[in-house]
């Protein structure tokens, strides 16, 4: 299972979602990104993972129609498991800095 952490700034964009973003948000995430990261597998299309112009080693996800989440990778923190940086949640907004 991948380790996570996240940056201030994430914690703060996942506190002015609503309840319901919330949960959709987790549910991607627990459903499809993190099977996803297993090693042999690839991203699902729906998922549209894409790096972010602009700034090096970040990659977006969208996990609703208008729900963006901004994130890279970090130094692993379990033996063969990847570590995920957790940076922006939100609408397209999330984009003004990832």
């Amino acid at each position: 299972m991948p380790t996570f952490e996240t940056l201030p700034r994430f914690t703060t964009d996942l506190q002015h979602l609503t309840p319901t973003q919330r949960r959709r948000f987790r549910r991607v995430v627990l459903d499809a990104f993190v099977h996803d990261l297993r090693p042999g597998h690839q991203f699902r299309p729906g998922l549209r993972i894409k790096r972010v112009r602009c700034a090096p080693g970040v990659y977006e996800l969208t996990w609703a129609p208008d729900g963006r989440a901004t994130w890279s990778y970090g130094p692993e923190r379990l033996a063969g498991e990847c570590h995920i940086v957790w940076r922006r949640v939100g609408t397209h907004s999330v984009f003004t800095g990832p």
